[in-house]
Protein backbone atom coordinates (compact mmCIF):
# COMPACT_ATOMS: atom_id res chain seq x y z
CA UNK A 1 0.00 0.00 0.00
CA UNK A 2 1.35 3.42 -0.97
CA UNK A 3 2.36 5.67 1.91
CA UNK A 4 0.87 9.12 2.29
CA UNK A 5 3.11 12.10 1.78
CA UNK A 6 4.38 14.47 4.45
CA UNK A 7 1.70 17.13 3.87
CA UNK A 8 -1.09 14.57 4.15
CA UNK A 9 0.35 13.20 7.39
CA UNK A 10 0.65 16.71 8.81
CA UNK A 11 -2.99 17.42 7.90
CA UNK A 12 -4.15 14.07 9.32
CA UNK A 13 -2.36 14.82 12.61
CA UNK A 14 -4.71 17.76 13.15
CA UNK A 15 -7.78 15.48 13.00
CA UNK A 16 -8.87 13.41 15.99
CA UNK A 17 -9.96 10.14 14.35
CA UNK A 18 -11.94 9.14 17.45
CA UNK A 19 -13.98 12.35 17.46
CA UNK A 20 -17.21 13.23 15.71
CA UNK A 21 -17.03 16.92 14.86
CA UNK A 22 -19.89 19.38 14.76
CA UNK A 23 -20.71 20.72 11.27
CA UNK A 24 -19.24 24.08 12.23
CA UNK A 25 -16.03 22.49 13.50
CA UNK A 26 -15.81 20.29 10.41
CA UNK A 27 -15.94 23.16 7.89
CA UNK A 28 -13.38 25.13 9.88
CA UNK A 29 -11.07 22.12 10.13
CA UNK A 30 -11.41 21.20 6.46
CA UNK A 31 -10.10 24.66 5.57
CA UNK A 32 -7.18 24.20 7.94
CA UNK A 33 -6.26 20.76 6.61
CA UNK A 34 -6.56 21.56 2.89
CA UNK A 35 -2.97 21.52 1.68
CA UNK A 36 -3.19 21.27 -2.13
CA UNK A 37 -1.28 23.87 -4.14
CA UNK A 38 -4.59 24.83 -5.80
CA UNK A 39 -7.91 25.86 -4.29
CA UNK A 40 -9.25 22.45 -3.29
CA UNK A 41 -12.89 21.45 -3.69
CA UNK A 42 -14.72 20.69 -0.44
CA UNK A 43 -17.03 17.67 -0.57
CA UNK A 44 -19.62 15.87 1.51
CA UNK A 45 -19.40 12.09 1.58
CA UNK A 46 -22.54 10.47 2.93
CA UNK A 47 -23.40 6.84 3.57
CA UNK A 48 -27.15 6.28 3.18
CA UNK A 49 -29.31 3.38 4.30
CA UNK A 50 -30.81 2.90 0.85
CA UNK A 51 -30.70 0.12 -1.71
CA UNK A 52 -30.07 1.76 -5.12
CA UNK A 53 -31.11 -1.47 -6.86
CA UNK A 54 -34.69 -0.43 -6.13
CA UNK A 55 -35.81 2.36 -8.46
CA UNK A 56 -37.65 4.22 -5.70
CA UNK A 57 -34.44 4.39 -3.63
CA UNK A 58 -32.11 5.54 -6.43
CA UNK A 59 -31.92 9.10 -5.12
CA UNK A 60 -31.23 11.82 -7.66
CA UNK A 61 -31.71 15.49 -6.80
CA UNK A 62 -30.61 18.98 -7.74
CA UNK A 63 -30.03 21.89 -5.38
CA UNK A 64 -29.06 25.54 -5.66
CA UNK A 65 -26.27 26.32 -3.21
CA UNK A 66 -26.62 29.80 -1.65
CA UNK A 67 -22.94 30.59 -2.22
CA UNK A 68 -22.33 28.53 -5.35
CA UNK A 69 -19.36 26.24 -5.93
CA UNK A 70 -16.67 28.84 -6.42
CA UNK A 71 -15.80 27.65 -9.90
CA UNK A 72 -16.42 28.68 -13.48
CA UNK A 73 -18.97 26.27 -14.94
CA UNK A 74 -18.58 25.64 -18.67
CA UNK A 75 -21.95 24.77 -20.18
CA UNK A 76 -22.53 22.98 -23.47
CA UNK A 77 -26.02 23.19 -24.99
CA UNK A 78 -27.27 20.61 -27.46
CA UNK A 79 -29.56 22.68 -29.65
CA UNK A 80 -30.27 23.66 -33.24
CA UNK A 81 -31.85 26.61 -35.02
CA UNK A 82 -33.65 29.01 -32.70
CA UNK A 83 -32.56 27.03 -29.64
CA UNK A 84 -28.90 27.39 -30.60
CA UNK A 85 -29.36 31.15 -31.10
CA UNK A 86 -31.03 31.51 -27.69
CA UNK A 87 -28.31 29.42 -26.03
CA UNK A 88 -25.54 31.54 -27.53
CA UNK A 89 -27.20 34.77 -26.38
CA UNK A 90 -27.78 33.28 -22.91
CA UNK A 91 -24.08 32.64 -22.37
CA UNK A 92 -23.59 29.01 -23.36
CA UNK A 93 -19.89 28.23 -23.69
CA UNK A 94 -20.43 25.72 -26.48
CA UNK A 95 -23.26 24.86 -28.87
CA UNK A 96 -23.35 21.14 -29.61
CA UNK A 97 -24.35 20.78 -33.24
CA UNK A 98 -23.63 17.65 -35.32
CA UNK A 99 -19.93 18.50 -35.55
CA UNK A 100 -19.63 19.03 -31.79
CA UNK A 101 -21.50 15.78 -31.08
CA UNK A 102 -18.94 13.91 -33.15
CA UNK A 103 -16.15 15.72 -31.31
CA UNK A 104 -17.57 14.64 -27.92
CA UNK A 105 -17.97 11.10 -29.23
CA UNK A 106 -14.25 11.12 -30.01
CA UNK A 107 -13.27 12.14 -26.50
CA UNK A 108 -13.57 15.93 -26.18
CA UNK A 109 -14.88 16.74 -22.68
CA UNK A 110 -13.92 20.36 -22.00
CA UNK A 111 -17.19 21.25 -20.25
CA UNK A 112 -18.74 20.88 -16.79
CA UNK A 113 -22.48 20.70 -17.48
CA UNK A 114 -24.80 19.95 -20.38
CA UNK A 115 -28.26 21.15 -21.43
CA UNK A 116 -30.30 19.77 -24.32
CA UNK A 117 -33.56 20.44 -26.09
CA UNK A 118 -35.94 17.46 -26.45
CA UNK A 119 -35.37 17.43 -30.21
CA UNK A 120 -31.64 16.84 -29.70
CA UNK A 121 -31.99 13.93 -27.28
CA UNK A 122 -32.53 11.54 -30.19
CA UNK A 123 -29.24 12.62 -31.77
CA UNK A 124 -27.46 12.28 -28.43
CA UNK A 125 -28.79 8.75 -28.06
CA UNK A 126 -28.06 7.77 -31.65
CA UNK A 127 -24.46 8.96 -31.29
CA UNK A 128 -24.05 6.82 -28.16
CA UNK A 129 -23.19 9.79 -25.96
CA UNK A 130 -25.15 8.32 -23.05
CA UNK A 131 -22.31 5.87 -22.44
CA UNK A 132 -19.86 8.79 -22.36
CA UNK A 133 -21.83 11.46 -20.51
CA UNK A 134 -23.79 9.22 -18.13
CA UNK A 135 -20.90 7.90 -15.99
CA UNK A 136 -19.59 11.46 -15.65
CA UNK A 137 -22.95 12.82 -14.49
CA UNK A 138 -23.19 15.02 -17.58
CA UNK A 139 -26.11 13.40 -19.42
CA UNK A 140 -29.01 15.87 -19.84
CA UNK A 141 -32.05 14.67 -17.92
CA UNK A 142 -35.60 16.08 -17.68
CA UNK A 143 -35.80 15.33 -13.94
CA UNK A 144 -32.63 17.34 -13.38
CA UNK A 145 -33.98 20.27 -15.38
CA UNK A 146 -31.35 19.95 -18.09
CA UNK A 147 -33.66 18.83 -20.92
CA UNK A 148 -35.63 21.98 -21.69
CA UNK A 149 -37.62 23.75 -24.37
CA UNK A 150 -35.93 26.55 -26.33
CA UNK A 151 -37.41 29.36 -24.22
CA UNK A 152 -36.22 27.72 -20.99
CA UNK A 153 -32.58 27.42 -22.04
CA UNK A 154 -31.49 30.76 -20.42
CA UNK A 155 -32.85 29.69 -17.02
CA UNK A 156 -31.03 26.34 -17.18
CA UNK A 157 -27.75 28.00 -18.14
CA UNK A 158 -28.06 30.66 -15.42
CA UNK A 159 -28.74 28.07 -12.72
CA UNK A 160 -25.83 25.87 -13.73
CA UNK A 161 -23.42 28.78 -13.80
CA UNK A 162 -24.72 30.09 -10.47
CA UNK A 163 -23.86 26.85 -8.67
CA UNK A 164 -26.69 24.38 -9.08
CA UNK A 165 -25.51 20.94 -8.04
CA UNK A 166 -26.92 17.65 -9.22
CA UNK A 167 -26.20 14.55 -7.17
CA UNK A 168 -27.25 10.94 -7.15
CA UNK A 169 -26.56 7.93 -4.99
CA UNK A 170 -23.99 5.49 -6.34
CA UNK A 171 -24.51 1.75 -6.48
CA UNK A 172 -23.03 1.27 -3.01
CA UNK A 173 -25.49 3.69 -1.39
CA UNK A 174 -23.10 6.64 -1.07
CA UNK A 175 -23.31 10.30 -2.06
CA UNK A 176 -20.28 12.38 -3.04
CA UNK A 177 -21.23 16.04 -3.38
CA UNK A 178 -19.05 19.15 -3.86
CA UNK A 179 -20.25 22.18 -1.90
CA UNK A 180 -17.57 24.83 -2.19
CA UNK A 181 -13.88 25.62 -2.16
CA UNK A 182 -11.32 25.56 0.64
CA UNK A 183 -10.91 29.33 0.15
CA UNK A 184 -14.56 29.93 1.11
CA UNK A 185 -15.29 31.50 4.47
CA UNK A 186 -16.38 28.87 7.00
CA UNK A 187 -19.84 30.48 7.25
CA UNK A 188 -20.40 30.06 3.50
CA UNK A 189 -19.34 26.42 3.59
CA UNK A 190 -21.67 25.87 6.55
CA UNK A 191 -24.60 27.49 4.71
CA UNK A 192 -24.02 25.37 1.61
CA UNK A 193 -23.72 22.23 3.72
CA UNK A 194 -26.94 23.02 5.58
CA UNK A 195 -28.90 23.44 2.34
CA UNK A 196 -27.48 20.18 1.02
CA UNK A 197 -28.37 18.24 4.15
CA UNK A 198 -31.91 19.64 4.12
CA UNK A 199 -32.30 18.53 0.49
CA UNK A 200 -31.00 15.05 1.30
CA UNK A 201 -33.35 14.71 4.29
CA UNK A 202 -36.35 15.68 2.16
CA UNK A 203 -35.31 13.14 -0.49
CA UNK A 204 -35.72 10.21 1.92
CA UNK A 205 -37.69 7.49 0.09
CA UNK A 206 -40.86 6.34 1.87
CA UNK A 207 -39.74 2.73 1.44
CA UNK A 208 -36.54 3.17 3.47
CA UNK A 209 -36.73 1.59 6.90
CA UNK A 210 -34.33 2.15 9.78
CA UNK A 211 -31.48 4.64 9.70
CA UNK A 212 -31.45 6.79 6.56
CA UNK A 213 -28.27 8.87 7.03
CA UNK A 214 -25.62 6.54 8.43
CA UNK A 215 -22.38 8.46 8.13
CA UNK A 216 -21.28 11.94 7.07
CA UNK A 217 -17.77 13.19 6.46
CA UNK A 218 -16.24 16.33 4.99
CA UNK A 219 -13.05 16.46 2.99
CA UNK A 220 -11.10 18.69 0.64
CA UNK A 221 -9.24 17.61 -2.48
CA UNK A 222 -6.37 15.26 -1.54
CA UNK A 223 -7.01 15.85 2.19
CA UNK A 224 -8.08 13.41 4.93
CA UNK A 225 -11.76 13.04 5.81
CA UNK A 226 -13.39 14.59 8.87
CA UNK A 227 -16.28 12.66 10.40
CA UNK A 228 -19.32 14.70 11.41
CA UNK A 229 -21.68 14.13 14.34
CA UNK A 230 -24.96 12.83 12.88
CA UNK A 231 -27.13 14.24 15.64
CA UNK A 232 -25.83 17.73 14.94
CA UNK A 233 -26.09 17.27 11.17
CA UNK A 234 -29.81 16.57 11.59
CA UNK A 235 -30.23 19.87 13.43
CA UNK A 236 -28.57 22.06 10.79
Amino acid sequence: MAKHGKKYREAAAKIDRSKLYSPREAVELVKETSYSSFDGTVELHIRLGVDPRHADQAIRETVMLPHGLGKTVRVVVFAEGEGARIAEQAGADFIADDEMIEKIKNGWMEFDAAVATPAMMGKIGKAGLGRILGPRGLMPNPKAGTVVQDDDIPRAIDELKAGRVEFRVDRTGNLHIPFGKASFEADKLYDNMAVLMETIRKARPASVKGIYIKRVSVTATMSPGIRVDLSQVREM
